[in-house]
């Protein structure tokens, strides 16, 4: 029998698009020849992965997985909504998040880790799973979020089972105090923070390239009334207060009681705790945000 190699493996993953362990089970079966392998993938379709690749992929899950003071939220894309509904993309999403958790926020990291029970890495997984659905399926993005003194807090909306839906939210609470208080909080901003959408935490943390923009914006907006330089630049800074309201959590109106803003809240229940709380990090996930919708092809009917 042909020695199987690790290049000629290689060599049919980057011709298929088929999961690893799958290309070298194929030249085990074919005696190494690599076009007969290519055939036998097909044969299996394991190699239509390569054929859907090119498909946009903004459907799907976003998935979150939280243990006490450390959770994890995915997205797992795929080309339409039914697929959400099929089991197995339902298991794969959430096994995911399960296995980002320990493995952290980095998505090659996560990619090249090994898939429970299968032999294959994450990587491997996403392709097999799209040959066995019919769908291109992506592992878009994660992120890892910490408590080292509180807690790690989620919420997930639009709900398609536990720990799945369409938008995910992790708020990472520091409080020296834990308890059902402490949770009942760090649920309620979270569901905030998937209904506001900040960027920040505090106005301190908004990103340099996000103000840059805003203020660039309001600038020519003020120019606009003819007004002298000095008083166009108070006005900017006047309204750049507006802005921070509307995008850095700590200044936003809380959604479940808009004449509290989030500090105050914050504030109120350090207190009743008996111990500061800190917002420490929060992350939201919106499914298919950024991402080009799939368009109706009238040569695909």
């Amino acid at each position: 029998m042909a020695e199987i190699s690790a290049s000629l493996v290689k060599s049919l993953r980057d011709k298929t698009s088929a999961g690893m362990m799958d290309c070298k089970k194929a030249l085990t079966e074919t005696g190494g020849d690599i076009e007969a392998a290519v055939d036998w993938l097909r044969k299996k379709g394991l190699s239509a992965a390569a054929k859907r690749s090119g498909r946009v992929a903004s459907e799907g899950l976003i998935g979150i997985a939280v243990e006490g003071g450390r959770g994890a939220v995915v997205e797992v894309n795929s080309e339409t909504d039914f697929v959400a509904r099929n089991t197995l993309f339902r298991e794969f999403v959430a096994g995911v998040a399960a296995l980002a958790r320990t493995v952290g926020g980095d998505i090659e990291a996560l990619k090249a880790s090994l898939w429970p029970g299968s032999g294959r890495t994450v990587g491997d997984e996403v392709t097999h799973l799209a040959a066995t659905i019919g769908e291109n399926i992506t592992l878009r993005r994660v992120a890892v979020v910490g408590a080292a003194n509180g807690l790690v807090a989620s919420y997930v909306h639009s709900a398609a089972a536990p720990g799945l839906g369409r938008i995910g939210v992790l708020v990472a609470l520091e409080a020296e105090k834990d308890g059902a208080a402490l949770a009942d909080l760090g649920k309620k901003l979270a569901m905030h923070v998937a209904a506001a959408n900040p960027i920040a935490i505090s106005r301190q943390d908004l990103p340099a390239d996000a103000l840059d923009r805003e203020r660039d914006v309001l600038v020519e907006q003020a120019r606009g009334s003819g007004k002298p330089e000095a008083v166009i630049q108070k006005m900017v800074e006047g309204r750049l207060g507006k802005f921070y309201e509307e995008v850095c959590l700590l200044e936003q109106a809380f959604v479940m009681d808009p004449q509290t803003k989030v500090s105050a809240l914050l504030e109120v229940a350090g207190k009743e705790l008996g111990a500061p709380v800190r917002i420490a990090s929060f992350v939201r996930f919106a499914l298919g945000e950024g991402l080009e919708k799939a368009q109706e092809d009238a040569s695909d009917a």
